[in-house]
């Protein structure tokens, strides 16, 4: 009867543990408050490629993608998702991305298809210098002038 409980016990250790370890989704303010005025940096599944950006608090994005330097990044968050545009409104590119954190790990899957694109992590403020740089481009947080609109985040 004690080896039962012990078991028991155990079982349930390991599971308060797995679901400790879950992945938990971020809601479009909690992801602000994560990446505003802080560093995101990670990989891209599949190609293994580096990005690593700075989310300025006026929604521009300075750092690179794949070691290419952003020029013209932006961000902003909907309901439930993070956006990010690069380019001028007439050629515009938008791709929108869930959240979701298990300890200190962040899970970036595309929106709408649900895919991992990345693995990141927070790196407080600006431990690379990216905001150091002058950025000379703006952002007008209007992902709705992309021009194909069925690849922004569902609301």
């Amino acid at each position: 009867m004690a080896r039962l409980s012990s078991l028991a016990v155990l079982a349930s250790s390991l599971l308060a543990l797995a679901q400790a370890m879950a992945a938990e989704r971020l809601d479009g303010p909690r992801i602000r408050r994560l990446f505003e005025g802080n560093t995101v940096s990670g990989r891209y599944s599949g190609s293994n490629l580096p990005f690593s950006e700075y989310h300025h608090p006026d929604g521009r994005a300075s750092g690179h993608n794949r070691n290419v330097p952003n020029t013209d990044a932006c961000w902003t968050t909907t309901q439930d998702a993070v956006c990010y545009y690069y380019g001028p409104w007439e050629k515009r590119r938008t791709y929108c991305f869930t959240i979701e954190t298990s300890g200190d790990l962040l899970v970036i899957r595309s929106r709408p298809s649900g895919r991992i694109n990345g693995l990141a992590r927070v790196e407080k403020g600006d431990p690379h210098g990216y905001a150091g740089a002058q950025a000379n481009w703006h952002c007008d947080g209007l992902i709705s002038r992309a021009p194909d609109p069925a690849r922004l985040a569902r609301r």
